[in-house]
């Protein structure tokens, strides 16, 4: 490992501080998210329609720096003065000339940290939730900015930029480390004076108030001992006037004003985020010019319509638009979607996504949802717990043409409203370009010789079915037994058994509530985890395998790497995992270590988990997966624990969901050494640089391709927010006082 000596020294209970978890390494992979094929084959009318939805997800993709820290808008807004004025070579040139500079070494740090910083959309990683710092002392990070060339232009807001983020760019303090509610960490979801406690009652009043949660914030305000809770609302409408542009009646305005609870004022208001919005809605007025049908144009009326009112009903009404739309060439999604970063897990982050079809990959999914029906039943749990209808979803391949938000995933499945989910479908996307970009070339940790060989050739083959079946068969398998207001049920009550007690089922949920909501913090990853199970149990089906390419000894080699993916992944999660406060930062990691406990809980030594030397004589970790008792002794297991998984999940039994995931989810003392191999010998997770569209003088459509390095990404980011950004400059600085540490 390299040495740090530059890096600041600090300590907690455990010693001095690895900055190798908060820093980005130089030997970081930076990956091209290739589209020109797909791009190429689109239409005119497709590429403008495309270009608009592009600028769309990335101007709203800004709102992701005012939800993840404090300081996240000044570095952006630093960072584009920095690289707008000159090149990254040109700064480089004129950085190493200057006196008590940083060195070659140090200035590519600062480019690494540049890089990472846009690719995440701000200073915490999308994976992991753990922030990075610059990996060159303060002092040597001042003296580039002070050299730039944007200084010489303008010193003094380059030094008002500096010194408003500079320390906070830096600052490791144990709230800071890690995205998190009160103690836990840092969260600008809510005012830094917020605890679980004013998030658990402000969903209390939501509740009460029929107020959805995705598209708003908690700020608290406390004065002569009277507390006020502002609960703002995401629209580009700013007062609780109706809004003139909204296309119909303005029904958010009924809940906005203030309201007493539970001895506490709550304030409703509108207009988070309201600039970057308005830039959002009106590059959705000039797509809704290339739409290819009335249910994308229907889609976008109503996306426009939440946008301006704050309306989430409005933004279900888009979805359902959606869903109805098959197979589009251009296939897109926008709005406040995934909730894995709110530490209360119902406050959505911004996402948009735009992408073209991928047709010879779209035909495998296709082809497994046909076959959907058939397998469903395969599942480990009565037919009662399976939704009465399969709604047979579009499933696509996509290559991504732009992804705002701080993450890109690898396979979606949306709409993650659960009425819609319920009862009138969904959709799953793989998205192909990103799976691609995903290849395997470099040396496996954690695995034997032999494995690595077979892992290495068909890592990506056996993801991509374990993709598929996660999003298909995973998030869109199991029923919610709910209680609606008029007393009935959508279950039979008298003949329904609760599969783990053997007595009639007695929970429930009730009419407008969700799973984010009942399950909160516990849902994303006890989701994904299902998820995950129904995919590695259903891996083994010679169906599943035949519909995506693989029979023969090929199959028996993709499920086996798929399994033996699954454990070592239960590994890798152990990066994710904070000892200090016993919490897991990422959704899918914590669930892939609950997967490894399970089956190692199978025993007969399916697998094995062993400390040894490693060939440079340093720890290292060996994990086994016997093949032949994946279907005699780890089929079963999974199959157990995914029962059970789905009967809490689907009779809202909170308290035995909790129990059974959170002992699966303990970090005894022998993984927790373990966990030290695991930091020691972490990869850094790649980096992807995004294509730019734009519009030429002739009116065409142009793709702008970058290079794959820290230099491309910064260089893109640039193309893409060219000039100083005073909206985003304005909403940061406005709302300062509610996040001081």
């Amino acid at each position: 490992m390299r040495a740090r000596t530059s890096s600041p020294s600090l300590t907690n209970m455990a010693g001095v501080l690895d900055m190798s978890q908060y820093t980005i390494s130089r030997e970081v992979d930076v990956n091209l998210l290739d589209c020109r094929t797909a791009f190429s084959g689109l239409t005119e009318k497709e590429k403008h329609y495309a270009h608009f939805l592009c600028r769309a997800s990335w101007e709203g993709a800004l709102i992701c720096l005012l939800q993840t820290s404090p300081e996240s808008p000044g570095i952006f807004l630093l960072l584009q003065e920095l690289f707008q004025e000159e090149s990254v070579e040109e700064l480089k040139e004129r950085v190493l000339k200057s006196e008590n500079g940083p060195s070659k070494e140090e200035l590519e740090s600062f480019l690494i940290y540049a890089a990472a910083f846009y690719g995440n959309v701000g200073n915490y990683k999308s994976f992991g939730d753990t922030k990075f710092v610059p990996d060159l002392p303060k002092e040597k990070l001042e003296s580039v900015v002070f050299s730039s060339k944007a200084y010489e232009k303008n010193a003094k807001r380059v030094e008002q930029l500096w010194s408003d983020c500079g320390d906070m760019m830096y600052s490791l303090t144990s709230k800071s480390r890690q995205l998190g509610l009160g103690e836990q960490g840092l969260s600008t979801y809510y005012s830094s004076n917020c605890t679980k406690d004013d998030a658990e009652l402000a969903q209390e009043f939501m509740k009460e108030k029929d107020i959805e949660t995705y598209n708003t914030r908690l700020f608290k305000e406390k004065k002569d001992g009277q507390v006020t809770y502002i609960l703002r609302i995401a629209s580009v409408a700013t007062t609780a006037e109706p809004c003139p542009e909204a296309d119909g009646e303005d029904k958010v305005v009924t809940v906005l004003g203030s309201h007493e609870f539970k001895g506490c004022t709550f304030r409703v208001e509108r207009g988070d985020y309201s600039g970057l919005l308005k830039r959002v809605v009106e590059n959705l007025e000039k797509a809704k010019e290339f739409t290819a049908n009335e249910n994308e144009l229907s889609m976008i009326k109503n996306y426009i319509y939440s946008f301006n009112t704050g309306s989430i009903q409005a933004h279900k009404d888009g979805s359902r638009y959606w869903i109805r739309d098959k197979g589009p060439i251009v296939e897109t999604y926008i709005g406040f979607i995934e909730t894995y970063r709110d530490p209360s897990g119902v406050r959505a982050e911004y996402e948009g996504f735009v992408s073209v079809v991928n047709k010879e990959m779209s035909a495998k999914f296709a082809s497994l949802v046909s076959s959907a029906e058939q397998l469903l039943p395969e599942l480990p749990w009565p037919p009662a717990y399976e939704k009465d209808k399969f709604l047979r979803p579009d499933f696509t391949s996509l290559d991504v043409l732009g992804f705002g938000s701080s993450g890109i995933p690898a396979g979606i499945n949306i709409p993650n409203y659960d009425d819609i989910r319920q009862e009138e479908g969904f959709k799953n996307v793989s998205l192909g370009n990103v799976l691609a970009a995903q290849s395997v070339d470099k040396k496996v940790t954690f695995l034997s010789d032999e494995d690595q060989e077979l892992f290495t050739k068909l890592k990506a083959a056996s993801f991509e079915v374990q993709v598929g079946l996660h999003e298909l068969l995973g998030h869109g398998s199991g029923k919610l037994f709910v209680k609606k207001n008029d007393g009935t049920y959508n279950f039979d009550i008298e003949s329904v058994m609760h599969t783990e007690t053997g007595e009639k089922i007695s929970s429930w949920y009730t009419d407008g509530e969700t799973w984010y909501t009942r399950f909160a913090d516990l849902s994303s990853s006890y989701e994904e985890c299902r998820a995950e199970c129904v995919g590695i149990y259903l891996c083994t089906s010679k169906e599943v395998l035949r519909i995506f390419g693989h029979e023969g000894t090929d199959a028996d080699n993709i499920v086996y790497i798929n399994w033996l993916n699954m454990v070592r992944a239960g590994l890798l999660g152990l990066e994710f995992y904070t000892p200090e406060n016993n919490k897991w930062r990422q959704a899918h990691m914590q669930a892939r270590y609950v997967i490894l406990q399970v089956l190692l809980e199978a025993g007969e030594k399916l697998v094995q988990v062993t400390s040894i030397a490693g060939s440079d004589g340093k720890p290292d970790v060996l994990v086994t997966l016997d093949r032949t008792k994946i279907e005699s002794v780890g089929r079963p297991a999974i199959g157990n624990f995914l029962r059970k998984l789905q009967v809490y999940k689907s009779t809202a039994d909170y308290n035995a969901g909790r129990a059974l995931y959170d002992r699966y989810s303990a970090v005894n003392e022998e993984f927790l050494a373990l966990r030290k191999t695991v930091l020691a010998r972490k990869t850094p997770r790649r980096m992807f640089v995004q294509c730019h569209t734009s519009i030429t003088g002739d009116n065409d459509v142009r793709l702008t391709e970058f290079e794959a390095s820290p230099a491309g990404m910064i260089k893109s980011f640039t193309t893409r927010f060219p000039g100083e950004d005073s909206v985003l400059e304005e909403l940061w600085r406005a709302e300062m006082p509610y996040h001081k540490l």
